[in-house]
């Protein structure tokens, strides 16, 4: 049928011709004016003639429209890191390793002993300490004896009160002096404990880089000799990129996956950086963790932050949108008479999750959205539907 019609256009526009062209070139530009003519022709004919819309009616899928919840998300890139470590260093100052109580890896218990210091030196100073102390208490009793028998010489009025008051002064320096001995022994053996090296925490051993005979300062450079990680309160971080400043703060919701585990966590933002990091240009934020027993400090985790969030809103699939000079749009299939067309709608889009966007005006619920088969249609093409495709938004 097209082509009979387009024959006959041609051959109306050649006998209309009111000149006849000798040359080749005017005969090429008459043949280019007849072909734009026949072009407009057939457009003009295909809007008007429903045989030939029926004909060419594009097959399609339709998305029924809904309204629902949408979420944004933030995706990171984050670690697992312990809330408690300790870092074990000698109380009284460094000394050497004479025995080691633990390896790596190991679980220890607060207060347990992980290692000891060399202390033959202070046992001495404790050994002399306590031989003062008992020369001291020999004398004191001396002292004592001494100014018992010179009190009673004196109240049966024999010798003198200067003696008297010699004996108990004597008593009295002895009595301090035994005093401050005791206190000596004290300290010397609260430096011997000094060289009992004990665990603050329960945790892991996660680092150990001392052995028997080396000097333990606590640090080898920056490096620590001993860390014990507490494996019962755990959290993710992560660096945000700085733009996300005004949209991530503590209480933002947070979904946390550990691939290696394979798990996935619900949180909250606990702690929300207020400052930038001059060289990646972020800024750190932190969530708790539930205990579980697989989680490791430095585990990689992928971190899923909710930074925007709307009810009742329409989303469409987001490879369904084009755009052209006025703006984004998408087609939708309309009903007119009996008759299913393609119609042109303008829209204004959101947020973007996943494969959906969220579209703010243009489209409304109960709309059946083109979402198969879109391409290279045009605003009022004759539709048909392909059943196995039609599905709800």
């Amino acid at each position: 049928m097209k082509r009979i019609v387009t024959l006959t256009a041609i051959t109306l526009l050649v006998a209309c011709g009111s000149k006849t062209s000798n040359s080749l070139s005017e005969k090429k530009a008459e043949l280019d004016k007849l072909k734009i003519q026949v072009k407009t022709l057939e457009a003009e004919i295909t809007k008007l003639d429903t045989s030939i819309k029926e004909n060419t009616a594009k097959l399609v899928g339709l998305m029924t429209l809904t309204a629902g919840d949408f979420k944004h998300y933030i995706e990171l890139q984050g670690r697992v890191d312990a809330d408690n470590i300790s870092y074990i260093s000698p109380r009284l100052g460094p000394g050497q390793v004479k025995s080691l109580f633990i390896k790596k890896g190991d679980y220890v218990k607060k207060g347990q002993l992980l290692l000891k210091l060399d202390d033959a030196v202070i046992k001495q100073s404790i050994n002399a300490a306590k031989q003062s102390l008992e020369t001291l208490k020999t004398q004191l009793t001396l002292a004592k004896d001494l100014y018992n028998r010179q009190n009673n010489l004196w109240k049966q009025g024999i010798g003198t009160e200067v003696q008297v008051i010699s004996a108990r002064t004597q008593v009295e320096t002895l009595e301090r002096q035994l005093n401050a001995g005791n206190e000596n022994v004290k300290t010397i053996q609260e430096q011997a404990n000094g060289s009992n090296v004990y665990s603050d925490v329960d945790g892991i051993v996660d680092e150990l880089n001392v052995r028997v005979g080396e000097t333990f300062t606590g640090y080898m450079g920056t490096t620590p000799q001993i860390k014990i990680v507490n494996t019962s309160t755990l959290k993710v971080v992560t660096d945000v990129p700085e733009n996300y400043a005004a949209r991530v703060k503590v209480g933002s919701k947070i979904i946390v996956s550990l691939p290696d585990i394979n798990k996935s966590y619900n949180s909250n933002i606990s702690l929300s950086g207020k400052t930038i990091n001059a060289n990646n240009r972020s800024f750190n934020a932190e969530a708790k963790l539930p205990y579980d027993g697989l989680m490791r400090p430095n585990q990689t985790a992928q971190v899923k932050i909710e930074d925007y969030s709307a009810t009742n809103v329409v989303t469409i699939p987001v490879n369904t949108v084009q755009t052209d000079d006025k703006g984004k749009y998408v087609y939708v299939a309309i009903t007119e008479g009996s008759k299913l067309f393609a119609r042109k709608k303008a829209i204004t889009v959101g947020e973007l999750n996943g494969q959906m966007i969220e579209v703010k005006t243009g489209l409304t619920t109960g709309e059946k959205l083109i979402s198969e088969g879109f391409q290279n249609i045009y605003d009022g093409q004759s539709l048909k539907v392909d059943e196995m495709i039609d599905k709800k938004g």
